[in-house]
């Protein structure tokens, strides 16, 4: 009979912890070997560390037999980009078994964002074996970001996922059925202490410290440089406006050097203590270490964890801005900044805006992912027109565009009485005609 491996694939430190407390936990079944494939998706990989290149990854190499690099394996291709044709797929399978040792096992596979590359191609590579996906962060909670393959999403036997939201449930890949598996708390909490206790060189940390967190999101074209140069400023006065006189700021590993340097500059004019951090360590890390009297972000997964597993005190900076930027409205970052918009309070607003009742903030994310994904969630309509119709108002528009509810022929786009023209043949090709004549006369 032949020997079961599991080839587990992380792109992130925090994605690595996560495997490591599931391993712990007995979240996989039994195997012969496992080994951690290490997938760099950075813009460029060349000039970022590894997963097993970061500080604090030492504690968890023993959990595997070997680590591999998904980036070698495929060298000179980005791990993003690249994916086998069709054709090549059985001779790619043979050359990495050669590469990896893998002879005629039984392959199994565990991946992240199955949606998109590499964890697609990797799929692809292995077509027979069966796949397991885990959620690194909070994009689980919403659709799967586009229409998955049947070949490979039949093939996902369950998502495992930290309870960042606790009662709610991911709605990723329900389209296949795929049930949802929470990982214990516990053991995500104590591989993070053994990741911190790991990492070295850490400057000395002030207590009682406002913890500022950059995400970089200038480098996914949701915010100019601008925009995320003054969004860094406004958390830092916000912090300050709280009465915090001391800011610790970590930016985003790959985020450049001048956001520092300007909230250096804001810093000596509000009379802050502040301290950069250069080393790129996780943000779980420097709750354990320091225990931050604050936490601020826009809609970072450490902003969750911060408050579901260590209880401290949390803000958000920017949501509202952010949600209206992101495009198309498919953007599978809108359902995270959703939690952090509707969930956490406001860093400028303190606790003057009204919170979305928690007890509506399933239908709300059903909701929002019916209108991302209509064609991929058709059964989720019933819920988003009910949700539409009795609950929005001036707190729930925001997550709403009015041309996607009107494409869709929900409540909240055009009146009622015309709802008819969205699903309407005839009053689109009227429509569409009279666009065409409107440029021809332009042209003339």
């Amino acid at each position: 009979m032949p020997r079961t491996t599991q080839i587990l694939c992380a792109s992130t430190l925090y994605g690595a912890a996560t495997l490591a407390a599931a391993l712990d936990a007995g979240c996989f079944p039994a195997a012969d070997r496992r080994l951690l494939l290490v997938c760099n998706n950075t813009t460029t990989p060349e000039t970022t560390p590894a997963v097993d290149e970061m500080p604090g990854f030492a504690p968890l190499r023993d959990r595997f037999d070997a680590v591999l690099s998904w980036n070698e394996a495929i060298s000179p291709f980005h791990p993003g980009a690249w994916a086998p044709r069709a054709d090549d797929a059985p001779l790619l399978e043979r050359y990495l078994r050669m590469l990896w040792g893998l002879g005629e096992d039984r392959v199994e596979i565990v991946v992240e964002s199955i949606q998109v590359n590499p964890a697609q191609a990797i799929a692809q590579v292995f077509p027979g074996a069966p796949v397991e996906v885990y959620a690194d962060g909070l994009m689980s909670y919403g659709p799967t970001r586009n229409k998955l393959d049947p070949l490979i999403g039949t093939r996902v036997r369950r998502l495992l996922h930290l309870d960042l939201v606790p009662g709610l449930v991911p709605l990723l890949l329900t389209e296949f059925g795929v049930p949802a598996q929470t990982v214990p708390a516990s053991g995500f909490l104590k591989v993070l202490g053994e990741i911190g206790e790991a990492v070295e060189g850490l400057p000395a940390l002030p207590d009682d410290s406002a913890l500022l967190l950059g995400q970089y999101l200038s480098a996914l074209d949701i915010l100019t440089v601008e925009e995320e140069e003054d969004l860094h400023v406004r958390m830092m006065r916000g912090a300050v406006a709280r009465g915090h006189r001391s800011v610790v700021f970590k930016p985003h590993p790959t985020a450049p050097a001048r956001y520092s340097r300007i909230l250096e500059a804001e810093a000596a004019k509000l009379g802050v203590d502040l301290t950069v951090l250069d080393t790129p360590v996780l943000a779980e890390v420097l709750f354990a270490r320091a225990r931050p009297a604050l936490v601020v972000g826009c809609f970072s997964t450490a902003l969750f964890t911060a408050s579901a597993f260590y209880d401290l005190p949390v803000a958000r900076i920017g949501t509202e801005r952010l949600m209206d930027r992101l495009t198309p409205y498919q953007n599978s970052n809108r359902v995270p900044a959703l939690l952090a918009d509707a969930l956490l309070p406001d860093l400028e607003d303190g606790e003057g805006e009204t919170r979305v009742p928690e007890e509506s903030l399933t239908d709300l994310v059903r909701t929002v992912g019916y209108v991302m994904q209509a064609q991929i969630h058709p059964s989720l309509r019933p819920v988003a027109e009910e949700y539409l119709r009795t609950r929005l108002g001036p707190r729930t528009k925001r997550y709403f565009k009015r041309r996607r509810l009107t494409a869709l022929g929900l409540p909240g786009g055009i009146p009622e009485r015309l709802s008819f023209i969205p699903r309407n043949s005839t009053a689109r090709r009227v429509v569409r005609r009279a666009r065409a004549m409107r440029k021809a006369v332009k042209r003339a």
